[in-house]
């Protein structure tokens, strides 16, 4: 007889790509795109021990979306099962610039 293991393997790239999908899901309440297309997010980082870090920036330091933004990636990285905790970190350098986002925001937002 066979015996199962008691553990799941949790694979960290599978755990990134689920924090993208979730992160996809966050707006800047003044632009109708996502902040992943938009360029907002800059790294993320999965541990070993499943803490995810996400390092972002707004698209200006005045941003009306600098406190409620942060807390909504966090809510939402904090929803997949798989993660122990979420560090979400505001950064200004490089300095967002329009030419960060993806070419479908680009056309969504009529820079192309």
């Amino acid at each position: 007889m066979s015996e199962e293991p008691s553990t799941k393997v949790i694979d960290k790239k599978g755990i990134e790509d689920k924090v993208v999908d979730a992160i996809k899901e966050c707006y800047d309440p003044e632009i109708p795109v996502n902040i992943w297309e938009l360029g907002l997010v800059y790294e993320i980082i999965v541990s070993d021990d499943f803490v995810v870090h996400v390092k972002m920036t707004l698209t200006a330091p005045g941003c009306p979306a600098a406190r409620s933004l942060p807390i909504e990636v966090h809510e939402r990285v904090a929803q997949i099962p798989e993660v122990k905790d979420v560090n979400v970190e505001i950064v200004w350098e490089p300095p967002w610039t329009p030419e960060m986002m993806s070419q479908e925001a680009k056309l969504e937002l009529g820079f192309m």
